[in-house]
């Protein structure tokens, strides 16, 4: 059978996840902090729109300072900040393309073919997931809030949540997921405490 055609960036809504509690980081909004003049949130949707159709962001506080960012803001479906999944499925509620990408707030590196990349393998694999991962000390470690999903998943992954269910692992293992290597881990490098947040400052900014 042919592989199916790669997803057309049009086909693809874009999340930036900034709903955490942000603990390691003292419990200050970590998508707000300061990067290198701007918000740590706008640095990952500026990379990310050039990538998709649309972008939206994740937020459970502080929503018109994310508001100014000139995208749409939605918090989590859930009370009490359950986590990654909860932002995805807020996503998946209101995406309206057959497929969403979702990445972290702290992670203003990631790469700028990351979308591309992604769609390619889930059109190649027929897969209902796509995740990028990289390579540390010779071991493939999944970046699973880098991820690519289906639409239609959004039922299913109400359930999961509903059902008391939070890691993220034991979600997408229920599906056919297709994982990307790629190689330059440092575009991963994420701020989740405040050091972090420093070394991030003295990183040469990532092309594109």
């Amino acid at each position: 059978m042919a592989p199916l055609p790669p997803i057309p960036p049009a086909d693809i809504t874009g999340l930036v996840l900034a709903g955490g509690r942000a603990t390691r980081m003292g419990g200050v909004d970590k998508g707000l902090q300061n990067h290198l003049g701007l918000p740590l949130a706008l640095h990952a949707v500026l990379r990310l729109q050039p990538q998709v159709g649309s972008v939206m962001v994740n937020a459970n506080r502080n929503l018109a300072a994310y508001e100014a960012m000139g995208v749409p803001v939605w918090p989590d479906a859930l009370p009490d900040y359950p986590g990654p999944l909860a932002g995805m499925l807020a996503g998946l509620e209101q995406c309206q393309t057959p497929w969403l990408l979702t990445v972290p707030c702290d992670t203003p590196g990631f790469p700028d073919d990351l979308a591309a990349r992604l769609g390619r393998a889930a059109a190649a694999e027929d897969a209902e997931i796509a995740m990028a991962a990289t390579r540390e000390n010779g071991v493939l470690r999944t970046q699973p809030v880098f991820c690519l999903l289906r639409a239609m998943l959004m039922e299913d992954l109400a359930a999961w949540l509903q059902a008391g269910e939070r890691k993220i692992d034991r979600w997408t293992a229920r599906h056919r997921c297709a994982i990307v290597e790629f190689d330059d881990a440092r575009c991963f490098f994420n701020a989740n405490t405040p050091d972090e947040l420093q070394q991030l400052q003295r990183r040469p900014r990532p092309p594109g």
